[in-house]
């Protein structure tokens, strides 16, 4: 059954689930997408930490004989802040553009909506069929900078540094809630208790 979330302008459509047929960068060319779109060394440390975290996710799902595409995870965990150099330089949302982009790059659009909702995911959380897009989405939440954090400690910093309105901490409160609805989800689906994992970027265990 597919699912639609309305908006005060128009309805977006649900992504489509994962497919076999369409080509997923490696991770060599993630890197030369990085250099194309002249990523910072320090979004390329938080990209790394990130996709580290969503790989183990979906490894960890495979070996439990889910049907995840590994690489897919990876690479739109390893692109999903693609466009934050140029957001920082010139303005814009960074998740939107990005996700433009990779769509336009790589054709693939289970990667590109990974990165375009990577913030915030506006339809209902179904690891079944978008595990690769709320891999990415969880990933990022635990990783403040390229450090594995709570999501506690991850959306304290987000109020921080970002919550100078009322509506703004309302908004980073709304996302926060629903990064906890997902790490349960992901608890129950790959059946690790996330909360009390401190994943090491790079040492995967």
């Amino acid at each position: 059954m597919t699912h639609t979330t309305t908006t005060n302008h128009w309805t977006l459509p649900e992504p489509p689930p994962s497919r076999t047929d369409i080509p997923v960068p490696d991770e060599e060319q993630c890197l030369a997408l990085w250099d194309r779109f002249e990523m910072l060394d320090n979004i390329r440390r938080h990209s790394t930490c990130v996709a580290d975290v969503a790989t183990f996710l979906a490894q960890k799902a495979k070996d439990q004989g889910h049907d995840v595409d590994v690489q897919l995870v990876r690479a739109s965990a390893l692109l999903h802040d693609i466009a934050k150099t140029y957001a920082i330089l010139h303005g814009g949302n960074h998740s939107q553009l990005g996700g433009a982009w990779m769509q336009e790059v790589t054709g693939n659009p289970v990667l590109s909506s990974g990165v375009t909702h990577h913030v915030y995911w506006p339809f209902a959380i179904d690891l079944e069929n978008h595990f690769p897009q709320l891999a990415v989405l969880y990933a990022d939440k635990r990783v403040r900078h390229d450090t594995v954090v709570s999501i506690a400690d991850r959306f304290e910093d987000l109020i921080e540094r970002y919550g100078s309105t009322e509506y703004i901490r309302r908004r980073i409160q709304a996302t926060m809630d629903q990064a906890l609805e997902v790490e349960t989800a992901f608890t129950r689906f790959i059946k690790v208790d996330l909360n009390e994992h401190t994943f090491d970027c790079g040492r995967m265990e």
